[in-house]
């Protein structure tokens, strides 16, 4: 899905190349997307819809929790629980959410994730609640034709 082999993801998901989001960076624990923003997220007064955001911040924080240590498997979460605060505007240019693991349990794992401008200002900030799906429980996932196409 997605064909840029500098993207750690290479199976990707249809929704980032809609939004146009990249995984820049994956490992255990942290993931950083990016997104360059232009007038086609932009809400009605001009600036960047709050839904590109939040969908980073979902994003990001999932990844958090997924990355997987053994190469061609991988692993898979539900979002429980999502919890967003907008502290500034973007009219337009790079976005940056990056995710960090706060803690996991054997099912569950929580997530802080910021939201960041070109300059590095913080713009939104999140916290959520995933749980993995059956058998991405453990940073070895499974083979990837073991998965559901539940998620």
């Amino acid at each position: 899905m997605n064909p840029d082999p500098s993207n750690p993801d290479p199976r990707g998901a249809p929704f980032h190349d809609l939004l146009g989001l990249v995984l820049e960076r994956w490992e255990d624990g942290f993931a950083r997307l990016a997104c360059n923003a232009g007038p086609q997220h932009r809400n009605r007064s001009g600036i960047t819809h709050g839904g590109l955001i939040l969908s980073m911040i979902d994003q990001a924080a999932g990844y958090a929790g997924l990355w997987c240590a053994v190469p061609g498997n991988m692993r898979r979460a539900v979002t429980l629980d999502l919890d967003c605060r907008f502290t500034g505007q973007v009219r337009e240019g790079p976005l940056f959410a990056e995710a960090r693991l706060v803690s996991r349990g054997r099912n569950i794992y929580f997530v802080r994730t910021e939201v960041l401008d070109a300059a590095g200002t913080m713009v939104a900030f999140g916290s959520s609640t995933h749980r993995w799906r059956a058998g991405s429980e453990t940073t070895e996932g499974q083979p990837a034709s073991h998965q559901s196409a539940e998620g």
